[in-house]
């Protein structure tokens, strides 16, 4: 337990609970639900920016310019000023300039138009009173590149893959290739999922001899088609020279786009998507292809997928590797081979979706990467990897010089703990240590340039800091200033404020400034305060560095605002939205993902 030193004047009494009651309060929420908030009024997007809706006069579908509509009445959606009240009167408080849309301050532009929150920021009314939308062009020139997001998939791509009709051929040939080496006349079960609805068993799949060029670096159509097993060697995958910088690995749920986008402000230099399953993206799910959106700061970013077939995940590889490699959106894509969330790693009918299964199948594992390497060219292919799957069963010192060596892996993340121990005990950074020394003998031993290899698990300071940061940056996001700078930061209160306030604004400028960006930006921000409540401030230890699962008694703060900060109460989270955020309608409610901070019943707004 972490030591704290405190006036008994500060100390708060410890409450005791019993065996049951404590059962009770362990484990996860499952099946939440925040709530959907909606405008009174429903105004079509394309009408919102002051254009012709496209379903004409159809009011199913569309709806009139809300001239009088209210939209924002209460801080900090309008400020309060007596100054100037020449913008404003009491038809249209919603259009009071004295409020700031994160929006249109990052690009001079609001995508939302009239659906904003903050439509005061950039919409003015004539003398007539007829609302017009404003753009700052000059701004929205300069911020072309640097504030507009990467990795949008197309419509037309989501409904090839919905009709499964989305072109894989170089996956495809890779899967016929792993049906004729298994000597097997039936088709393989993993060969089920791609291009059977278009060729026949025994027929070779046509393949784009530009899309081969491009991969392969082979014009021959004909060479490509009598060694369609071919691949671009080991040493012309571009490599990934990573030494010396930090890299905040996939977190599921809070490592979203506006969080990995404060860690880069704070000094990240590697940022990966949160992990997206294979064959959600190959159904063409919408939300599975938000994960792998992009902004510009993240001068180096990956995805992360998860899968346990060739099958699912070389045709995923090919699919993101054509939208977004070629393109230039995508640096790195990661195989997650060590998830501890049972929801993943045990799926329906006690058929896993990652985890055991490779891990404890090297071959299989081998497999997978081997195909995905293939089909995404130059990008490389990383793994992240846990010691093993059950405890006293540790296995990743056989397959890492594998992968490292015969599969032409980029880089490897290793996770000192097992899958069964979860975020239990401690990293064995011994055994990452003999790991490390395993791969690289044998890279010496084959003539090979060393990979990049990442060890986690229980880094919470610079002290402990090694390369790899991600489940420190959910309690302590300022680790990475700590890295950079060689110190300990004692960061007041006021200083995390501004960060949440930070927090925030990325998250409007990605959500949306309208009611549903508005209240999206607001459940994650409890998701990622569920986290950094726990951070225990330098200035009331008595001894450095702090460890990730220390767990401090209930303390209070060096003002009232840390003391809030450190509240384990999720309705005390959904209060500090409201700082931000104004008051959270009737209808939302925050459900905290572990019952630990749940105290009963859901945070209502």
């Amino acid at each position: 337990m972490t030591s704290i030193s405190l006036p008994p004047g500060n100390r708060t009494r410890k409450t005791t609970w019993t065996k049951t009651q404590k059962k009770e309060k362990r484990g996860a929420n499952k099946g939440r639900k925040f709530g959907k908030v909606h405008d009174q009024l429903e105004l079509c997007l394309r009408v919102a920016n002051g254009k012709i809706c496209e379903h004409g006069d159809d009011k199913t579908k569309g709806y009139p310019i809300p001239f009088n509509y209210d939209n924002s009445d209460v801080p900090p959606f309008i400020m309060d000023t007596e100054e100037d009240n020449s913008t404003a009167d009491d038809n249209h408080c919603s259009l009071e300039q004295h409020t700031s849309c994160p929006s249109f301050t990052d690009s001079g532009f609001c995508r939302l138009g009239l659906k904003c929150r903050f439509l005061g920021a950039h919409a003015k009314r004539d003398a007539s009173g007829v609302i017009t939308l404003v753009e700052d062009e000059d701004k929205r020139a300069q911020t072309a590149l640097s504030a507009t997001e990467l990795n949008f998939v197309s419509a037309d791509t989501l409904k090839l893959l919905r009709s499964k009709k989305y072109p894989k051929p170089i996956t495809d040939s890779y899967l016929q290739e792993l049906e004729v080496a298994k000597g097997d006349s039936n088709r393989p079960e993993e060969d089920v999922v791609v291009g059977e609805e278009n060729f026949a068993m025994g027929d070779p799949p046509p393949i784009s001899s530009e899309l081969v060029a491009k991969r392969t670096g082979n014009s021959d159509l004909s060479a490509q088609t009598d060694t369609p097993d071919v691949p671009i060697r080991v040493q012309e995958k571009r490599r990934l020279n990573w030494s010396g910088k930090s890299y905040l690995a996939p977190l599921t749920t809070v490592g979203n786009l506006p969080f990995r986008r404060l860690c880069t402000t704070l000094g990240a230099d590697i940022t990966c998507g949160e992990m997206g399953l294979a064959t959600s993206f190959l159904t063409a799910s919408a939300s599975e292809f938000s994960l792998v959106r992009r902004h510009p700061s993240e001068s180096i970013f990956g995805i992360q997928l998860a899968g346990n077939k060739p099958s699912t995940l070389v045709a995923t590889a090919e699919v993101l590797g054509r939208e977004f490699g070629d393109a230039g959106g995508i640096d790195f894509v990661d195989v997650n081979c060590g998830c501890p969330i049972d929801l993943v790693s045990k799926a329906e009918a006690g058929v896993p979706v990652i985890g055991p299964v490779v891990l404890d199948a090297p071959a299989k594992l081998g497999k997978i990467v081997t195909g995905m390497s293939r089909t995404l060219g130059e990008i490389p292919v990383t793994i992240k990897l846990r010691t093993g799957v059950k405890d006293g069963r540790n296995n990743a010192h056989k397959i890492m010089p594998r992968a490292a060596t015969e599969w032409g892996i980029g880089c490897i993340t290793l996770h000192g703990r097992t899958r069964q121990q979860r975020y239990t005990k401690l990293a064995d950074w011994e055994y990452i240590k003999q790991c490390v020394e395993a791969v690289r003998a044998k890279e010496a031993d084959e003539g090979l340039s060393p990979i990049p290899i990442f060890g986690g698990g229980d880094c919470f300071s610079s002290h402990d800091y090694w390369t790899n940061v991600s489940s420190t940056a959910l309690i302590k996001p300022w680790i990475f200033t700590e890295v950079k700078e060689h110190r300990e930061w004692d960061i007041s209160s006021r200083e995390r404020l501004q960060l949440i306030g930070k927090f925030t604004e990325f998250g409007l400028s990605h959500f949306g400034t309208d009611t549903t960006g508005v209240n999206t930006t607001r459940r994650f921000l409890c998701e990622a305060l569920s986290f950094q409540y726990r951070y225990v401030p330098i200035g009331l230890l008595e001894r450095l560095p702090a460890k990730i699962n220390d767990r401090a008694p209930t303390f209070k703060g060096r003002d009232e605002l840390e003391t809030l900060l450190a509240s384990p109460n999720s309705q005390d989270w959904v209060k500090i939205s409201e700082m931000f955020l104004g008051p959270a309608p009737e209808s939302w409610s925050f459900t905290p993902k572990h019952k630990s901070n749940a105290h009963g019943e859901e945070s209502q707004g």
